[in-house]
């Protein structure tokens, strides 16, 4: 290996780790100790990096930050809001708690806008890089070689991506929707109903859960039916009534009395439709949500599927940190994480008045 690509390599593992030992870079370059020496003798002789006992750190203030305790990583999410305010919460509390700094980056679900913001929090000399992008799993290859372009530990989170849509194996932590799904679907199974509604939103999460409903319909033996028309990820969408009230035709047609919908704003509304056309809520009609952000605020307090949304924020960031903190020449074996959701039970399917229980499979 020539000196200058050694050189590109040390401030690469520099920007990562904040601080570099002479031995470890050693047996991460695959040369000597003494090599290393004159590398970084002639790096800091360049003003790039400054050479203390054993080792060397940044220069300047962000090198100056980085050389403490303190690491910097990037997130960078589609929303700030809804599903991802939790997410973020809990990188945020994990990164307090190894005394790193969290840089946020949001995408609006646009994949131009994500890769600027990718670049832009690169361009800040992060040391790692959360990642909730805009692209679902379905659609893994096209972010794949965008994501092995990135010269940084990446973790990925509710994304699941892999061979051979992208040349490098990712750490990830994702909620298992197809258990959450189950989850649901068992419940409703277990209050008598054999025959279930299905209405998802247009959204990357409805990849998984079609994979949990398939499993459901084998497992349990219900009659289940999803609705051809995919409901609009926002429920501000003016076809939105018009869909719900198609989808409550089709559940009469059908003979469902029990209904899961995602999301949670399309599954007020929905109760709230079902109402108006005479419908008691759950006397005649069964209703689960999916996301549990603001379940319990419906007309009728609804039973929902709720995914670890906290939880998944904090164990990403966790996974990145302590993958960063281990130091180059010490990475550990990729780790694809699931997180199981929980079913908070309340009326909108038969629960006691005021009653909430946890159910899980």
């Amino acid at each position: 290996m020539l000196a200058p690509e050694r050189h590109e390599l040390i401030l690469r593992s520099l920007r990562r780790h904040g601080r570099l030992r002479v031995a470890e870079l050693a047996a991460e370059l695959g040369v000597s100790a003494i090599t290393v020496r004159r590398d970084l003798a002639e790096l800091d002789a360049a003003g790039m990096l400054r050479r203390v006992h054993g080792g060397a750190v940044g220069t300047g203030p962000a090198g100056a930050s980085a050389a403490g305790s303190q690491l910097t990583v990037g997130l960078v999410v589609p929303s700030s809001t809804f599903y991802y305010t939790d997410v973020i919460r809990g990188a945020e509390a994990m990164a307090d708690r190894y005394g790193a700094r969290l840089v946020l980056g949001v995408s609006g679900y646009d994949v131009q806008v994500e890769q600027e913001r990718i670049d832009k929090i690169l361009s800040l000399g992060v040391a790692g890089l959360l990642l909730a992008t805009a692209l679902g799993d379905n659609r893994a290859a096209e972010t794949g070689r965008r994501l092995d372009a990135i010269d940084v530990p990446v973790v990925l989170m509710e994304r699941a991506f892999g061979f051979p849509d992208v040349g490098n194996e990712y750490d990830h932590v994702r909620t298992d929707h197809a258990y959450g799904a189950m989850l649901a679907l068992r419940h409703l199974v277990s209050l008598g109903h054999r025959r279930i509604g299905i209405n998802l939103n247009a959204s990357v999460t409805a990849y998984w859960l079609r994979k949990g409903i398939a499993e459901a319909a084998t497992a349990l033996g219900a009659d289940l039916f999803v609705s051809p028309v995919a409901l609009p990820a926002r429920g501000e969408d003016p076809d939105t009534i018009a869909q719900l009230d198609a989808f409550l035709a089709e559940c009469e047609s059908h003979g469902a009395n029990a209904v899961l919908v995602h999301s949670d704003e399309h599954a007020a509304r929905l109760v709230e439709r079902a109402m108006e056309r005479g419908l008691r809520v759950p006397d005649d009609l069964s209703v689960i949500a999916y996301n549990d952000e603001t379940a319990a605020l419906a007309v009728v307090p609804l039973t929902a599927v709720c995914p670890p949304k906290l939880q998944l924020g904090q164990t990403a960031c966790e996974l990145l940190l302590r993958r960063l903190k281990a130091g180059p020449g010490r990475r550990s074996a990729t780790q694809h994480l699931s997180l199981l959701p929980e079913l908070r039970v309340r009326e909108s399917c038969g629960a006691a008045l005021g009653q909430v229980s946890v159910d899980r499979i």
